[in-house]
């Protein structure tokens, strides 16, 4: 009987890391993208500021 509840205790102490995992993966993939418009912004600034300085 004391396994059965040890099985009920770790299940659900496993649901919230679980769901844990999943908002820490959704904010990395976010950020990922962010990160990724943010350098393409300052290349596309860092060309258009070379294109104005030439002409």
């Amino acid at each position: 009987m004391n396994k059965r509840y040890f099985s009920l205790a770790f299940l659900l102490a496993a649901v919230p890391l679980i769901s844990g995992c999943e908002l820490v993966e959704g904010i990395f993939k976010a950020g990922v993208w962010v990160g990724v418009l943010v350098v393409v912004a300052i290349i596309a600034l860092i060309v258009w500021i070379i294109g104005k300085a030439r002409s």
